[in-house]
């Protein structure tokens, strides 16, 4: 591909609107496939049961754009949901009040602005920070903490390429460390499960794009700064075909005695 090939992808990617979690502005420049347990089929059903009992109250926390607590049929008497980037605040504001969900401005650091044992059902898909001891003291007696969360060398592929090898970041965010540490909370670990699934990038601008969104996978990431880096990928790609990376996932459960 030609030089302003390359400077328009950049260009097309350093345009596009990174705000909410909703990623479908990638269709037909990446695809990812998805875990087989179906977090959000899953979230929609515990609250969907949650629902159908009187007094109820269930938090999602780190929202991002309510994208995906949206999608649930039914809520609890009380639904609350955190967030902390203004952006995606104002984003799951507008999509989560209608449904009865009202939405909190967080920072994401400890405490959760909540009285403890305040909800009967906590979850989150893909929090940035998990902060097991506030998570089990909001968690009523007996109630549960599910959230898919992303694991340990998520999209190193990519990361890796822009950074280098990161040897010792590779093992953060494992799920056996994660598990232990709900375990030191004081919660039950009921159910862990884990996928490794494929991620296929066709240009750059969708680096462009994903770099962009998901800040803290190259941190200081800047066109200008790694121009040159994604023109060797946008080189690459155009010899070899898709980039390749593997995201990591595992399904927690995790549930404080009655």
């Amino acid at each position: 591909m030609s030089t302003s090939s390359f400077d328009q992808l950049v260009a097309i990617g350093e345009a596009a609107d990174v705000t909410g979690w909703d990623f479908s502005w990638l269709d037909g420049r990446a695809t990812e496939e998805r875990p087989p347990w179906g977090y959000a089929r899953l979230l929609g059903e515990r609250l969907t049961s949650l629902a159908e009992v009187d007094g109820t109250a269930s938090l999602d926390v780190q929202t991002g754009g309510g994208e995906v607590l949206a999608e649930a049929s039914a809520f609890p008497g009380t639904a609350v949901a955190t967030e902390s980037w203004p952006p995606n605040v104002a984003a799951a504001t507008k999509l989560l009040h209608p449904r009865g969900v009202v939405v909190v401005a967080d920072p994401d650091e400890p405490p959760l602005p909540f009285a403890d044992g305040a909800f009967d059902l906590v979850t989150s898909r893909h929090p940035a920070t998990i902060h097991w001891d506030e998570i089990a003291r909001v968690l009523a007696p007996g109630g549960s903490y599910l959230a898919q969360h992303v694991g340990p060398a998520s999209v190193f592929e990519l990361i890796e390429f822009f950074l280098g090898p990161k040897p010792v970041e590779r093992r953060g965010r494992h799920h056996d460390d994660e598990a232990d540490a709900a375990r030191a909370a004081g919660l039950e670990v009921v159910d862990l499960r884990t996928a490794r699934t494929r991620i296929e990038i066709h240009d750059v601008a969708a680096v462009v794009y994903l770099l962009r969104k998901v800040i803290w996978w190259v941190p200081d990431f800047t066109v200008e700064r790694y121009r040159e880096r994604l023109r060797d990928l946008h080189e690459q790609i155009a010899t070899d075909g898709p980039f390749v990376a593997y995201s990591s996932r595992y399904l927690i459960e995790a549930r404080k005695p009655a």
